[in-house]
């Protein structure tokens, strides 16, 4: 039997998110109202984390997963003693508002995600519970300095997103056994009953994915629900789904109906929940003991762990001064002096490769760095020599779960203490947009390595032939896009986005093998574009080729072309455009050309280039299968080909 006080502070919170919602006239109470006893029960019982030291790097971790739910969290947060005020709470989902529609991490206090996109939250805490384990793993003793769990709240709408899928079975098979995740079945999506759209067995999905699995069949039963996380908490193996069973929109006239899931009570219907509930006090209010019973649970109990967690960080320093060092390093993200790269007489190399150079580098210099492919290692070039897979080492083996892995690697970096890259063609990128996306809005500094970059991929075909990848990841803010012409420019690429602290990195990579230029510069990639053939000091340009990756040579090769000809060429190289914005008054200087004596040159969709130049060389269809140098004759990008098609653009008047 649960305590008055229990119920009490259940019926604030339930209380609370009741009048947010109602006061913003905007929300989802449904699950908001069923969730309330299970998230207490996990703040009550087991969540550790000191609301005064919220970044606190060993905390638990809890995620959100179905981020509509949101005035649950911050009615849990508020009562728990986050820096979420009362008039907070009533400035629910308006503009400029701390309390968001849906959480956003670095923006309100005890929030460790941002979530709403389903099932994404949930592939966030995959990737949380993977940093935990990998750093615990990767320090002598690290389970002094590295030891929490992560929990995840979830509904029916998360598990039918595909990316769910993979992430489940990505975690059963790295054995995250301090991955606990609460399943809120309170079978209703925003259309109708779950049924109408799923009927399979969750319980045998995730027995079949390697997980533990426990039920909970009445989610209002807070002692049974915690006594299941405890019990999850146990295990050494796998990681734990908790399916609770619960009636959406509990207390409400409609409770049990879709009707509640995303549509506010209002005042009438609010009024009969509370009465449920045993509410006797106004609105925005939560009573005194309330506040009380955490301040002695939850508030005691993260103080008390963030002070042993100090001592036990001071006497680890002790036995491992270098360690500690390192470890402290991590979380700050600072960086050790970059390697530079020995280029000998190197004279061509596809990017692809002179990335896996950059990486083996940068691995061996920086420690705390985890990454992988999407089973595409040997072919992007991240299968890092001496780089054991995990758990033993930091070598990622996602498989072929696109969409999972950027998601986890979100996590990775949400959880903090490690630089994060992953890999696979940039074709598949699509994949991912919305993980990159994410990653752009929480200010993640991800680091994508797309390889396979254009037409020149040759017999895999269009299917395989990126056309319209890097306009779209170009479109999206907060975003560096980096496409580098040569070994040069990678080194550049992988120094910016090392360096990064709250941008994501996307590098897209040759397949084929390109030369190494001679006016190229590692460190003028910072600048996202700058002339690599300039007309002689005194003339002027009739012509000014803006190129990227690969065809920055073709370019530099077409413009001599041009030059027996007769006309007098400018060639800039642009490996990062998102660089180039950001600097308007050099971005004016750099073209010796006006605007109708500009051509761009990209194998890709020509969408977007027009703002720099009048004259789009691109690709605006699908490729075809052949052999590389035939598709790139056939497409018209040979040295001649772009000669002649720049020579009728600037006959043109």
């Amino acid at each position: 039997m649960a305590k008055a006080i229990d119920k009490q502070a259940v019926a604030a919170i339930r209380a609370l998110a009741i009048d947010e919602i109602n006061q913003a006239n905007s929300g989802h109470p449904g699950m908001a109202l069923d969730a309330a006893p299970a998230l207490y029960a996990l703040y009550r019982d087991h969540l550790v984390s000191d609301p005064a030291h919220p970044d606190w790097c060993n905390r638990d971790r809890f995620v959100l997963s179905s981020g509509h739910a949101s005035s649950l969290l911050y009615a849990i947060l508020h009562c728990a003693g986050y820096e979420i005020s009362m008039d907070d709470l009533k400035s629910f989902r308006q503009l400029g508002s701390k309390t968001p529609g849906h959480p956003e991490v670095g923006h309100t206090p005890g929030v460790d995600a941002t979530s709403g996109p389903l099932g994404q939250g949930l592939a966030q805490a995959v990737g949380m519970a993977i940093a935990e384990k990998a750093i615990r793993n990767q320090y002598p003793d690290g389970e002094k300095i590295m030891s929490h769990y992560t929990y995840c709240l979830c509904g029916d709408g998360d598990l039918e997103e595909g990316i769910s899928q993979e992430a489940i079975s990505l975690a059963g098979h790295l054995r995250l056994n301090k991955l606990v995740v609460i399943y809120d079945q309170n079978g209703s999506t925003l259309d109708g009953p779950t049924s109408d759209s799923l009927s399979e067995a969750i319980k045998l999905r995730f027995l079949a994915s390697e997980w533990n699995v426990l039920e909970v069949r009445n989610g209002n039963n807070i002692n049974k629900v915690s006594s299941a996380i405890a019990k999850a908490k146990k295990s050494s193996v796998y990681p734990t789904l908790i399916i609770m069973k619960t009636v959406i929109g509990y207390g409400s006239a409609n409770q049990g109906s879709h009707k509640t899931h995303g549509t506010p009570l209002g005042e009438e219907d609010g009024n009969h929940a509370k009465a449920v509930y045993g509410v006797t006090w106004d609105k925005f209010t939560v009573p005194e003991a309330v506040y009380e019973l955490f301040k002695q649970t939850f508030q005691a109990r993260g103080a008390a762990a963030y002070a042993a967690y100090a001592n036990s960080l001071a006497e680890y320093g002790k036995y491992h001064p270098e360690e500690q060092k390192t470890f402290l390093a991590s979380f700050k993200r600072e960086l050790p002096e970059l390697p530079s790269r020995d280029y000998g007489d190197l004279t061509k190399e596809a990017t692809r490769k002179s990335s896996g150079a950059m990486l083996a580098l940068y691995r061996s210099a920086v420690p705390y760095c985890i990454g992988g492919s999407a089973d595409v290692a040997g072919s992007t070039n991240t299968d890092v020599k001496g780089v054991k897979p995990f758990p033993e080492g930091t070598d990622m083996r996602y498989g072929i779960r696109e969409f999972a892995m950027a998601s986890a690697q979100n996590g990775i970096l949400l959880h903090g203490g490690l630089i994060s890259y992953c890999a696979c063609f940039l074709v598949f990128s699509d994949y991912m947009k919305n993980a990159i996306r994410m990653a752009a809005l929480e200010h993640l500094p991800a680091i994508y390595l797309f390889t396979h970059d254009s037409l020149a991929v040759g017999e895999d075909g269009p299917t395989h032939q990126p056309v319209e990848q890097l306009t779209g990841l170009r479109a999206m803010p907060n975003l560096h896009v980096f496409r580098p012409a040569d070994a040069k420019e990678v080194e550049g690429a992988y120094q910016l986005a090392f360096q990064s602290k709250g941008v994501p990195s996307a590098i897209v990579l040759s397949r084929q093998a390109l030369p190494m230029l001679e006016k190229t510069d590692p460190k003028k990639v910072a600048k996202g574009a700058y002339p690599v053939l300039s007309p002689e000091r005194g003339s002027k340009a009739d012509c000014t080729i803006l190129a990227t990756g690969s065809e920055v040579s073709l370019a530099l090769e077409a413009a001599e072309e041009l030059v027996k000809r007769g006309y007098v060429m400018e060639v800039i190289s642009a490996p990062c455009l998102e660089l180039l914005e950001k600097n308007p008054s050099y971005k004016n200087k750099l073209f010796s050309t006006p605007y109708a004596k500009r051509v761009s040159l990209e194998m890709g969709s020509t969408l977007g280039w027009g703002r720099y130049a009048k004259w789009n060389i691109g690709v605006d269809e699908f490729g075809a299968s052949g052999k590389a140098e035939a598709v790139l004759d056939e497409y018209g990008f040979t040295p001649m080909k772009i000669a002649d098609k720049i020579a009728y653009f600037l006959s043109k008047k």
